[in-house]
């Protein structure tokens, strides 16, 4: 897919996660909007896929670490065919297997995810199956920053790099906040890139809301032969609603019927001009 049409794919799957969320009256809104660009990437040009066959032995990883947000992943599964788009209309509702975190009772869903700093050692036990097991299927596990604290982070990050797990990318969603303040005033992360490279990592720094970067730098990887690779993706959170963009709040920020509309508005003048720069550019 070509780079605008992912554009406009990024923002229709946050038109769709603002609806649920809107909905459900629940949602983790900021880090879902902030990490839309790297799935929609993922998702839609990158990983080795097929959601007819969603046990198929060799396809691609992904385990969203970050679970709690998770809505961005929900219309990303409906809208590829995982599961009937209609099923959207039940999140979080009672009885619904779209619950507030990953859930593999869901095709397309790899593991449970939600409590923070499990999301990697599950994927360096991944992606170490598939180099014992001589298969060439890829990891792919999206962390939060505010996740960083967690210790067992740093035990996986040994690990991949002892194992050479050159088929393991680790990516952080670096939006620089989380649920009670900025991550450096939380708990101090900087340097952070340096962190990850003195445990043996090749470390990727990308705009993670760009998807020209994102495809680029996904494309690549691994970068390094014998080496993990972290993607270092710093975004905005709340990237895409201009009112919620880098406001704490909208952490957990249920949008009103008002804000909705806004929002919806935004993201479909972005849509709409990206449709007419394809226009130009055929013509």
């Amino acid at each position: 897919m070509e780079t605008r049409q992912l554009k406009i794919k990024a923002a229709q799957i946050r038109m769709d996660l603002l609806s649920i969320i809107h909905r459900a009256k629940t949602g983790h809104t900021g880090g879902s909007l902030s990490n839309t660009d790297i799935l929609t990437a993922l998702y839609y040009e990158i990983m080795n896929i097929d959601p007819a066959r969603p046990k198929w032995e060799n396809r691609d990883r992904f385990i969203a670490s970050k679970g709690h947000s998770v809505e961005s992943l929900w219309c990303i599964l409906a809208d590829k065919g995982f599961f009937p788009k209609e099923e959207l209309e039940t999140y979080s509702q009672f009885g619904t297997r779209l619950i507030g975190h990953p859930n593999n009772k869901v095709p397309g869903i790899e593991m449970n995810t939600g409590a923070l700093g499990h999301g990697l050692p599950i994927s360096v036990g991944m992606a170490l199956a598939a180099k014992r097991d001589g298969l060439p299927y890829r990891v792919f596990c999206l962390m939060g920053d505010g996740e960083q604290a967690e210790g067992s982070n740093w035990e996986a990050a040994m690990a991949g790099a002892h194992y050479k797990l050159d088929n393991l990318i680790g990516i952080i969603d670096r939006n620089r906040l989380q649920i009670s303040g900025s991550t450096e005033e939380v708990m101090g992360l900087e340097p952070l890139e340096d962190k990850w490279a003195s445990f043996g990592w090749n470390v990727v720094p990308v705009n993670g809301n760009s998807m020209e970067e994102l495809v680029q730098v996904f494309h690549a990887a691994p970068g390094a032969a014998g080496k993990p690779t972290l993607v270092m993706a710093n975004t905005i959170k709340g990237k895409g609603v201009s009112f919620a963009e880098n406001v704490p709040a909208w952490h957990h920020h249920v949008p009103s019927d008002e804000q909705l509309a806004a929002a919806h508005a935004e993201l479909r003048s972005v849509i709409e001009e990206l449709q007419q720069e394809g226009q130009v550019s055929q013509s």
